[in-house]
C-alpha cells in the first residue's frame, strides 16, 4: 500500500512532468517562430514525451488505490536568447527533473515501498538518457557556433525525430 508521503510527492512530480511538457512547447512555439521547424519538431516530440511520463505517474497512483490530485502549471519562460541557450534550459531543467526521480526513489527506499522502487527504476534509467541526448545537442551547438550552415544542418538533423 502506498503511503500518503509518497502519494503527495508522486502527485508533485505529476505537476513537474506537466510543466516539462509546457516548458518543451514553449521551447517549440520560439523555434517554429524563428523558422526552425526541425528544433521545433524535436520540442515537440519531447513535449509529448513528457506528457506520457505525467501519465505514467498518474496510472500508477490510480493501480495503486491512490489520489491523483492535480495542481495549477506554473508558465514557463516564452523567450529564449537562442537555439544554443534553449537546449543550455533543457539540459538544466533535466537535471532537475533527474534530482527529482531520484529523491522519490530515496522516499520508496526509505518508507520500503518496494513496488515505488520497482516502478522508478524506469524513470531513473529514462533521465540517464534525457540528460545525455540534451547534452549531445548543447555540444553540437557549441561546435555549430554562429555558423548559419550549421544550425540549418542541425535542424535538419533535428527534424528526424519521431515519437517512440
Amino acid at each position: 500500500m502506498i503511503s500518503g508521503k509518497m502519494t503527495k510527492a508522486i502527485n508533485e512530480q505529476i505537476n513537474k512532468e506537466l510543466y516539462s511538457s509546457y516548458l518543451y512547447l514553449a521551447m517549440s512555439a520560439q523555434a517554429e517562430a524563428l523558422g526552425l521547424k526541425g528544433f521545433a519538431n524535436w520540442f515537440k516530440v519531447q513535449a509529448a514525451e513528457e506528457n506520457e511520463h505525467a501519465m505514467k505517474f498518474f496510472d500508477y497512483l490510480g493501480e495503486q488505490g491512490a489520489r491523483v490530485k492535480l495542481a495549477a502549471i506554473d508558465q514557463p519562460p516564452v523567450e529564449f536568447k537562442s537555439p544554443k541557450a534553449m537546449f543550455e534550459e533543457t539540459l538544466k531543467h533535466e537535471k532537475t527533473v533527474t534530482a527529482s526521480i531520484n529523491a522519490l526513489a530515496d522516499l520508496a527506499l526509505a518508507e520500503k515501498d518496494h513496488a515505488t522502487g520497482s516502478f522508478l527504476r524506469w524513470f531513473v534509467d529514462e533521465q540517464v538518457e534525457e540528460e545525455a541526448n540534451a547534452q549531445e545537442i548543447v555540444d553540437w551547438l557549441k561546435l555549430a557556433g554562429e555558423a548559419g550552415n550549421a544550425l540549418l544542418f542541425l535542424d535538419s538533423k533535428l527534424r528526424a525525430r519521431k515519437a517512440e
